[in-house]
C-alpha cells in the first residue's frame, strides 16, 4: 500500500508538471548559424534547463516560414506562437511602433541611444497592450539609401526603381507622398530584383546589406541616415500566458538579458559593417545642406499625412521630438 501511495504521488507530480509544459514555435528570417541565432538557441537551452523542461522553444530560421507578414498570419491561426520581426510588422496591433522609424528624425547614434533610454519602455508596453509580449528592442541600425546610381536629391530618387517591403502600407504612403512610385517585394526577392534590374534602389542597414548580400549589387550609399530600424522577438500574449507564472518570470529574465546582449552587439556590428562597405569600394555621397532641407521638407509633409490619417499618433511623434531636442540642447 505504501508503495502504491508513493507511485500515485509521483504520477500526480508528473501530471502537474506536464500540465504546465509549453512549447513555443518561433520563426525568424535570420539564417541558422548567425550570431543572433546562436544567442537565441543558447537562451532557449537555458530556459529549458531553468524550467525543468516545462518551457521549450523551437526555432524556424532562415525564412522557412515566410516573410514577416507571413509569420504574422501564421501566428494569428496559431500555427506559430511568435516571431523575430522588424518593429513595423506589428503596426496593425500598435501603430506607434513605427515612431522610431520616423524618416530623417535622427542624425547620430548618440541621439538614438538617448531617446531609447526614455522611450523603449513605452514601445514595449504598447506591444503588450496590442497582444504581444516582447523582451526588449534590438537595433538593426540606421537604414541608408543604397543604389546603382547616385542619389543626392528627391529628384534623383524619382528616376530610380525603388524597393519597399511588401505589405508595408506606411512605407507605401510615405514614398507616394514623395511622388516616388515604389516596387513592393518580399525581402527574400530583393537580391534577385537587384540582379535582374527590376529594382535599383533599396534602403537598409549596413549589417542587413552585408548579411543579405545586397551590397554586391549596389555602387552608391547616400551618406544620410534615412531612418532607424529595430527588431523584436514578439510572442502572442495568449500563448505566453499559458506558461505558469514562475516560469514566465524565468523566460522574461533570460530573453531580456539575451536581447540586451544582441542590441549591444548589433551596434558594434553596424559600425564595422559601415566601414566594411567603404572598404569594398562602395562610394559614399553626401547631400549638401540645401538638398537635406529639401528632403526634410518633403518628409515632414509625408509624416503629417500619416498623423492626419491616424496611422501614427501626434503624441508619440511629439514625445520623440522632445527627447531629440533635449539631447541636442545638451550637446550643442
Amino acid at each position: 500500500m505504501k508503495y502504491k501511495k508513493i507511485i500515485s504521488i509521483i504520477f500526480l507530480c508528473f501530471c502537474f508538471n506536464a500540465s504546465y509544459a509549453v512549447s513555443l514555435k518561433i520563426a525568424t528570417l535570420s539564417p541558422d548559424g548567425t550570431s543572433w541565432m546562436k544567442k537565441m538557441r543558447a537562451a532557449a537551452k537555458t530556459i529549458k534547463k531553468k524550467t525543468s523542461r516545462r518551457v521549450k522553444i523551437k526555432f524556424y530560421p532562415g525564412g522557412v516560414m515566410g516573410n514577416d507578414q507571413a509569420v504574422l498570419k501564421k501566428i494569428r491561426i496559431r500555427q506559430l506562437h511568435g516571431g523575430a520581426v522588424t518593429g513595423g510588422t506589428l503596426i496593425p496591433f500598435y501603430p506607434d511602433s513605427q515612431v522610431y522609424n520616423s524618416v530623417l528624425a535622427f542624425e547620430t547614434a548618440d541621439e538614438v541611444a538617448y531617446v531609447r533610454q526614455h522611450m523603449d519602455k513605452m514601445l514595449i508596453d504598447g506591444f503588450e497592450k496590442g497582444g504581444f509580449v516582447t523582451f526588449g528592442i534590438a537595433e538593426s541600425g540606421f537604414n541608408y539609401i543604397m543604389s546603382k546610381k547616385p542619389i543626392l536629391s528627391i529628384n534623383d530618387l524619382l528616376r530610380q526603381k525603388a524597393w519597399i517591403p511588401a505589405g508595408d502600407d506606411n512605407a507605401l504612403e510615405m514614398v507616394k507622398t514623395l511622388s516616388v512610385t515604389p516596387i513592393p517585394l518580399p525581402i527574400g526577392d530583393v537580391l534577385a530584383g537587384l540582379q535582374t534590374g527590376l529594382i535599383d534602389t533599396v534602403a537598409i542597414s549596413p549589417i542587413g546589406a552585408l548579411a543579405l548580400q545586397w551590397h554586391t549589387q549596389i555602387k552608391y550609399i547616400t551618406d544620410m541616415p534615412l531612418l532607424y530600424s529595430y527588431g523584436i522577438l514578439a510572442i502572442d500574449k495568449e500563448a505566453f500566458n499559458k506558461i505558469n507564472k514562475p516560469d514566465r518570470k524565468i523566460v522574461r529574465a533570460v530573453l531580456e538579458k539575451t536581447f540586451h546582449e544582441i542590441d549591444i552587439q548589433n551596434k558594434k556590428d553596424n559600425v564595422e559593417a559601415l566601414q566594411a562597405l567603404r572598404n569594398l569600394g562602395i562610394e559614399f555621397i553626401k547631400p549638401n545642406s540645401e538638398q537635406r532641407k529639401e528632403w526634410k521638407y518633403n518628409v515632414d509633409i509625408a509624416e503629417k499625412k500619416l498623423i492626419d490619417s491616424g496611422k501614427l499618433s501626434q503624441e508619440s511623434v511629439s514625445i520623440l521630438n522632445k527627447h531629440i531636442q533635449d539631447y541636442r540642447s545638451k550637446h550643442k
